[in-house]
């Protein structure tokens, strides 16, 4: 899958500080009128878009099959920026966390999971979020702004960077697969999404296919066959609830795109068939949603969507006003849905002890720059 052409002149992006441009981001096409600016042929973007994203570059002078001079002009006019990594926290289970510092001083988290057979990476879509899902700990802080196309390639990049992952080939990588699970609602930003994705999936850069990648959405309907014809990825949707009444309250965005809406848009999602379901994703609220109603419920609404179930115990964060159900109450639950034929497994929580889990991302930029505001204001008071 190649990269989409563009049919206007490419507006490069804003300088930074040192008048240099960030080339994390563009893609071949605006590679080739970049370069095209400095009296370079065509050919130089596929070179610089194979140093940049298959072989992680972030130094102009590395790039050794082009001339010294136009590694010296790049240099001079324009930089491979990554995000800075505020801080890292290392879960007792292999996860890792990072919260990262963009160029405003905004801050996002991203979160990468190792299994035996592959390492997913959590990757965030916005500053903040503006869902507001009542067991969701980014859903407590206000959205900010959505997320560039270049910070959320950069996210991976970065991941890569710090996995040593560059060079890996196939089963010999540490990050296989990507999940658009991170702070905020990803079809509320999807042309930043889309165009970050389509870098990330360039059979001559990152290369991951469309079949490792995830987008998980709470229920943008009218994006979501956008996202199915545009990307091709897989979708997990994140349901909750059963009834209008029950998700209303939990998943707010359900006044606005019901239950019934939502699966009608499910069962005409692109591309889904039994050997490419929707995953459905349920998280467990104890004595609120996890009941075998509830399951045999879920069981008549699903009729006829090709799907499979995750479920969630909920991973509690400071302030949450939700228990997690019992085991008990989760493996009836689940036991209902696999009688039913849905493949339900139950998500094993990781990187809790970090709030990295499921539900618990959330930058404490805000917090932290409010306490430092009132230690400035009390400085003052002082002085």
């Amino acid at each position: 899958m190649g990269i989409e052409t563009h049919a206007t002149t490419f507006a490069p992006p804003a300088p930074r500080a040192d008048g240099r441009i960030n080339l994390i981001g563009l893609d071949r096409t605006e590679l080739a009128e970049t370069l095209a600016g400095l009296g370079e042929p065509a050919f130089r973007a596929r070179q610089l878009f194979g140093w940049m994203y298959k072989r992680g570059a972030t130094d102009f002078q590395a790039m050794s099959d082009m001339a010294k001079g136009l590694r010296a002009k790049l240099a001079d006019g324009f930089a491979l920026d990554r995000l800075q990594v505020v801080r890292q926290q290392d879960s007792f289970d292999g996860t890792k966390k990072w919260l990262a510092r963009m160029e405003d001083g905004q801050e996002i988290e991203s979160v990468h999971i190792p299994e035996e057979d592959r390492g997913t990476l959590c990757v965030s879509s916005q500053v903040g979020c503006t869902l507001t899902c009542k067991f969701c700990h980014t859903g407590t802080q206000r959205l900010v702004r959505n997320l560039e196309a270049s910070e959320i390639v950069s996210q991976v990049m970065l991941a890569r960077d710090i996995l040593e992952d560059w060079g890996r080939e196939g089963d010999d990588r540490r990050l296989t697969n990507i999940v658009m699970m991170g702070m905020g609602e990803p079809l509320y930003n999807f042309e930043n999404v889309k165009r970050a994705l389509k870098l990330v999936m360039d059979p001559e850069g990152i290369a991951l296919s469309r079949r490792r990648i995830t987008l998980s959405t709470a229920g943008v309907v009218p994006m979501m066959k956008r996202c199915g014809e545009e990307l091709g990825v897989n979708l997990a949707v994140s349901l909750h609830a059963v009834t209008d009444e029950l998700r209303d309250q939990i998943v707010p965005i359900n006044k606005k795109y019901p239950v019934k809406e939502l699966l009608d848009a499910c069962r005409e999602y692109p591309g889904v068939n039994n050997a490419r379901r929707i995953t459905f994703e349920y998280v467990m609220l104890k004595d609120v949603n996890d009941t075998p109603a509830d399951a045999r419920q879920l069981v008549r609404i699903l009729k006829g969507i090709p799907a499979k179930m995750n479920l969630i115990p909920f991973n509690p964060w400071p302030g949450a006003p939700f228990e997690c159900s019992t085991p008990e109450a989760i493996e009836r639950f689940a036991d209902i849905l696999m009688e039913a034929g849905y493949a339900s497994p139950i998500r094993t929580p990781r990187g809790s002890d970090i709030l990295a889990a499921c539900g618990q991302l959330k930058s404490d930029s805000v917090r932290q720059r409010a306490s430092q505001r009132a230690a400035a204001a009390a400085a003052a008071v002082v002085h």
